[in-house]
């Protein structure tokens, strides 16, 4: 019942107060914390109050230093009370889902000054388990909980601490949570971009990969946020040159930073580079892709690819010609075959792709078709990559599909190697989003019957990108008719296992999300 429960909650409010100068309860602190956590996802809103006013009781009567020793108990519950939450008959799933506890007044704030505690002055151990844990609560509270001066009360110790000689895994952790925060705390975190922009930057240079990962995507996070975006993009592409102060690490270690910087442009320029106010910022980010675009590591090949795509998002009047003028070069390298397919797929799925001249067009197809037979796997799985985009951005969908359907339906032999099925693959995502309805032709449905021998395979990370495939090609989102269009025209055994796939396994899937 509603009334035993409040009342549970403030006979352990009472009894944490009246024993306070004892302090003879503290073996039994796991027991408290228990029962009051779960009490955040009560349906009653007396309950919710009751528990919160225990919580605040425990958080003001024991200090933070002793608390902090069960955070990492705290985070475990927390998590298995939402999945409870998510999982349940009714549940949300993978929706979104908010804690009633933690939203409303004050909801967060018994907590806080645990996880503060934690990230300030804990081992490398709890620093992680604080900086990661603090980032699920504020997935699970909404914006309006967090606006003000509580998000900067979140922020402050995060970016005080991340700077300094932490292992790779408590920077992952903290950069991911200042991402969330951002996502989180809007216009409020205004004041932070300086601070922000700088710990971004600086952990693009970090030895660790996937640190390097989460500033990029954080860079990105922070665009909507800052105003002034020229010295950033400044910044950006000396250290993508290998100049700078980047300019006196090791050959590997230069290269592992030129990557992530050059990524890290193109993405500044993505999400932030209408903001760019002096007329040489997005020339140059240009330039720097274009001189990096034959490096001899793959990796810098494709952040410059990267970064010339970004940049021709912000002069689209220029894009055909950029491109006519780099396919001219001579493709008798790796490099430089790798380089000009990048630039050709990135070309291809940003928005320049579907304004570029149909001459140029024309050259991109022909060099996909050369391409696609090239002895180097990395070379061919750009090619079909860039090749399967294109179906969607050429204005004549069933010339291209005859154009390139035997190359391409070749490749979607399933013993082909896997990076080349799974580039296919991701390429057709990207072209049935660019154009929905496409593969409901002839040949269209010869692409959608390459993807169904794929979907069912041995190899399980080819079913998965295939199946993404034919979740957009059928629109499953919408409902069955596209389902029905492929099935009363294909022939019995492939409408059969079409029907059985989607009935299984394409039903399921929520969503696909395109990483580009």
């Amino acid at each position: 019942k509603a009334g035993m429960r409040k009342e549970c909650c403030w006979l352990f409010k009472v009894f944490i107060e009246e024993r306070k100068e004892k302090e003879d309860f503290y073996g039994q602190i796991p027991v408290m914390l228990r029962e009051l956590l779960y009490r955040l996802n009560d349906e009653n809103d007396a309950v919710l109050t009751a528990s919160n006013s225990a919580l605040s009781s425990l958080s003001k009567t024991v200090s933070p230093e002793e608390l902090v020793e069960h955070i990492e108990f705290i985070r475990n519950l927390i998590a298995s009370m939402v999945s409870e939450a998510r999982r349940r008959k009714g549940g949300v799933g993978d929706g979104e889902f908010l804690l009633p506890g933690f939203n409303r007044p004050k909801g967060l704030e018994p907590l806080l000054p645990i996880y503060q505690r934690g990230i300030l002055y804990g081992s490398a151990n709890i620093r992680e388990v604080s900086a990661a844990g603090l980032g699920e609560l504020v997935v699970i509270t909404a914006n309006k909980f967090l606006s003000g001066p509580f998000i900067i009360k979140l922020t402050g110790p995060l970016l005080r601490i991340v700077g300094d000689r932490n292992p790779s895994s408590v920077k992952i952790a903290i950069i991911k949570t200042l991402g969330l925060i951002l996502t989180k705390g809007g216009a409020s975190l205004r004041a932070f971009v300086p601070q922000f922009q700088t710990t971004f930057s600086k952990a693009l240079t970090d030895p660790s990969r996937q640190v390097r990962i989460e500033a990029i995507k954080a860079l990105g996070l922070l665009m909507p946020l800052s105003t002034r975006v020229d010295p950033l993009l400044k910044e950006l592409v000396s250290n993508s040159l290998g100049n700078g102060a980047v300019s006196t690490l090791e050959s590997a270690g230069l290269v592992a930073v030129q990557t992530a910087t050059l990524e890290a442009l193109a993405n500044v320029l993505k999400k932030g580079g209408k903001k760019a106010k002096l007329p040489d910022s997005i020339p140059s980010a240009l330039k720097a892709g274009r001189t990096c675009l034959f490096h001899e590591d793959e990796g810098v090949r494709i952040g410059a690819a990267k970064v010339i795509a970004s940049s021709c998002e912000l002069s689209s009047e220029g894009a055909s010609e950029i491109v006519a003028e780099l396919l001219q070069n001579e493709t008798n390298s790796i490099e430089v075959k790798h380089g000009l397919i990048s630039l050709c797929r990135y070309i291809l799925s940003s928005d320049v792709g579907p304004i570029l001249q149909t001459e140029v067009i024309e050259e991109i197809k022909e060099l996909v078709v050369k391409l696609i037979q090239d002895d180097s796997v990395l070379v061919k799985e750009m090619a079909v990559t860039a090749g399967a985009i294109i179906l969607g951005v050429d204005s004549d969908s069933d010339a291209c599909m005859e154009f390139l359907e035997g190359p391409l339906l070749k490749c979607m032999s399933p013993k082909e190697t896997m990076e080349v099925l799974k580039g296919i693959a991701k390429g057709l995502c990207i072209a049935v989003q660019l154009k929905p309805g496409m593969f409901t032709t002839k040949i269209g449905r010869s692409f959608l019957e390459a993807a169904l021998e794929n979907a069912m395979s041995g190899n399980q990370r080819v079913q998965l990108a295939y199946n993404d495939f034919l979740w957009l090609a059928l629109r499953v989102q919408e409902g069955e008719e596209g389902l029905l269009q492929y099935t009363e025209a294909a022939m019995f055994d492939k409408a059969k296992k079409m029907k059985s796939l989607y009935s299984k396994v394409l039903i399921r899937i929520k969503g696909v999300e395109i990483e580009d």
